[in-house]
């Protein structure tokens, strides 16, 4: 069974434009890429799909001259199907198997512009470093990720309760019965997460054991990925970091704590070879002092998140041998200490926050923490809204907690911020001791999705 996503809009945007590019579809392993154009492919005459990891024979059309008017009769006769520009959609899958294939993408648009042509794969981002000039200014990109929390709940049936909370805000929040219905979904989503194997499983036997067997198996499939990476890194170590970051997540990563045996020139190589596979994701240090954000940015400090909040937890559980207190605290803690301890609902507002984007750009994430000795003070997340820096803090209530929060925006005379939480609907005003007015917006960590009306609200 297919779930609607996000991008299925913009896949399908892409297909109507007549001026498309041949499309790039890049992420992790098994957050759904293949699923999705196959279900864009419905949208066609005739869907042609080419695996060239289960079909390697395809790879020796590229293998010669890059001639398109040659290839396509040739893959059609292979396929059993016919080719025909502007009612056919060419899939070609894992094609990092096939560099050659990759190279040829960029030919499609300059001999044939009327195909649509889309291509995926598993680690396609190591291909394209050995491939800079790949096809700048002739291919598009888009980049895909597990599910959101909103697309987890359409999963499960509950568009109407989408709709409800879509309506909800400051003045209007959501009646209490449907607040706590989605609060215990909200839940839910952190332990099962968005891989869509693991979603389908819930979906099909709500039963969480049988989604950690899914986790178990996808986490496995990830390491046996790292062979592939022995050239660059040895894969042991590899194993190593993956668990340090589950270990370390919503913390400032150290790479002395990935084992005492390892350089920490090497932690740092293996950290950037998972990033670049999109298993993990690195939130930024930022000074935050304008507009773009990257401009102040700090690579020494780094926070690293996993791409999926079950996969983290089944991962914890693998390493530590136990995470049952964890999972029982997510699925009957107290919503305060929920939020404020542990690393699980600040991981799952930068995932939303990451996922929720326009798929069309690479996103970078930042967080913002005072650099003086012996503070502690910290901002989750600092983002750009409407050319404005942006604070998010994570915090369960509105007393206490949330002094790095007015240090922030008074440090850097903001007057807007955000926080995140597991309360219903809301927001407050805080003036400070200059008189100056503060305006925070409260948007519960069920509705990341709907930020951008909370604000313009």
């Amino acid at each position: 069974m297919y779930f609607p996503r996000i991008i299925d809009k913009y896949l399908l945007d892409w297909a109507k434009d007549s001026s498309h590019k041949p499309l790039l579809l890049r992420g992790a392993r098994q957050v759904g890429k293949s699923s999705a154009v196959r279900h864009l492919g419905e949208s066609f005459d005739c869907f042609v799909e080419v695996n060239f990891e289960r079909q390697p024979q395809f790879k020796q059309l590229f293998h010669d001259d890059i001639d398109v008017e040659r290839i396509l009769p040739q893959l059609s006769a292979m396929a059993g199907k016919s080719i025909n520009p502007g009612t056919t959609l060419l899939f070609l899958d894992e094609i990092q198997e096939c560099p050659e294939a990759i190279r040829a993408l960029r030919f499609f648009k300059e001999d044939m512009p009327q195909l649509h042509v889309v291509a995926a794969g598993s680690l396609l981002e190591f291909v394209l470093l050995d491939l800079p000039t790949f096809g700048v200014g002739r291919i598009h990109s888009m980049f895909m990720f597990p599910m959101t929390f909103d697309e987890f709940l359409t999963a499960n049936g509950e568009k109407i309760l989408l709709e409800v909370r879509d309506q909800a805000d400051a003045s209007h929040p959501m009646p209490e019965p449907l607040y706590k219905k989605i609060i215990g979904l909200m839940r839910m989503f952190m332990l099962v997460g968005g891989m869509p194997e693991a979603v389908s499983k819930w979906v099909q036997t709500h039963d969480y054991l049988k989604c950690q067997e899914v986790q178990s198996d996808i986490l496995i499939s990830y390491e046996d990925d790292f062979a592939k990476y022995k050239k660059r890194v040895d894969p042991v170590l590899l194993r190593q970091v993956l668990r340090s970051v589950a270990l370390q997540a919503a913390n400032k990563f150290i790479y002395t704590q990935v084992g005492e045996a390892y350089k920490s020139a090497d932690v740092k190589n293996a950290l950037e070879l998972l990033i670049l596979a999109g298993i993990v994701i690195p939130v930024t240090h930022t000074s935050a002092n304008g507009i773009p954000l990257g401009f102040g940015a700090d690579n020494t400090y780094r926070k690293m998140l996993m791409l999926d909040s079950g996969l983290m937890l089944r991962m914890l559980q693998m390493s530590m041998g136990d995470s049952t207190d964890l999972t029982t605290h997510i699925i009957t803690g107290d919503l305060v200490e929920l939020v404020n301890k542990g690393p699980v609902a600040e991981m799952v507002v930068g995932l939303e926050l990451l996922h929720n984007n326009m798929p069309n750009m690479r996103h970078e994430m930042y967080y913002w923490q005072r650099m003086a000795r012996n503070s502690i003070a910290e901002v989750d997340y600092v983002i750009c809204y409407k050319s404005r820096v942006l604070p998010i803090e994570v915090k369960a209530g509105v007393q206490g907690g949330m002094k790095s929060l007015w240090s922030f925006m008074q440090e850097k005379k903001l007057h807007d911020a955000v926080r995140c939480s597991l309360e219903n609907f809301g927001g407050f005003i805080y003036n400070d001791a200059e008189g100056n007015e503060r305006h925070v917006t409260i948007c519960p960590i069920f509705a990341i999705s709907q930020l951008p009306r909370l604000l313009n609200f």
